[in-house]
């Protein structure tokens, strides 16, 4: 579905992302796990058109991606970014519908909304509160909620997990099980390498802007270098 081939990225003199070549294959869950400063958001923004390669090659479904952002939102790929970005003013349901503002299919667009409310009950009850109001966690349900009104086939999710408290994690990590038993593909960035490589059927690690490591998300959890890294003392 989606193939990224020898990929640069350059913020001034900064090389962020170097040469690196990923596949993410239909009905995947594919994880990037990395330290702060890896690179990993990086190719998330270059993915949805925020950022321009210096050089590489991006193919959706063997076709060249746009340029703009939008295009690449029609194409059928959501971005779910870090730090959620709701629309603090609007209500849950306005968030929601934004999300489906490049859409015409009215009747499937009220379809889809009954779909996010039945992953998301707590937005159900919420939907006519101001988004600004909710907690991180709600917050975070609202913004993945929103990224599904695209009605994406491709979802990329940035650090889902980022400053909720464990518990919410454990929802939220469920939550993207659920995701992709509805059939969605997604690439999904995450600090929290433990719990992404418990849910993920592949893996890369990405270090300083390169890809150091790739395989199953198996065989990347028990790699003893991994293990050290990044998983400590999980259980």
């Amino acid at each position: 579905m989606l193939s990224v081939k020898d990929l640069n990225i350059y913020y001034g003199g900064i090389h962020a992302l170097k040469g690196i070549s990923i596949d993410v294959e239909e009905g995947e869950l594919v994880t990037i796990i990395g330290s702060n400063g890896a690179g990993k958001s990086t190719l998330l923004n270059t993915l949805s058109g925020f950022l321009k390669p210096k050089s590489g090659e991006i193919l959706y479904r063997g076709e060249s991606l746009p340029a703009q952002p939008y295009k690449i939102v029609k194409k059928g790929i959501s971005h779910i970014p870090e730090g959620r970005l709701v629309f603090v003013n609007l209500t849950v349901k306005d968030n929601l519908m934004l999300g489906a503002y490049l859409r015409s299919d009215h009747k499937k667009i009220q379809e889809d909304l009954e779909k996010v409310y039945t992953l998301f009950p707590r937005l159900k009850e919420r939907e006519k509160q101001m988004a600004g109001t909710m907690s991180g966690g709600e917050q975070q349900m609202l913004s993945m909620g929103r990224g599904l009104m695209s009605s994406p086939d491709l979802i990329l999710l940035d650090e889902p997990s980022l400053g909720l408290a464990p518990i919410i994690v454990k929802t939220i990590f469920e939550i993207i099980l659920d995701i992709k038993k509805m059939g969605k593909t997604m690439l999904l960035v995450e600090q929290n390498a433990y719990k992404a490589l418990s849910i993920a059927d592949r893996a890369y690690v990405l270090e300083q802007g390169k890809i150091v490591m790739e395989g199953s998300a198996k065989e990347i959890r028990a790699n003893p270098k991994i293990k050290e890294a990044y998983l400590g003392t999980a259980k």
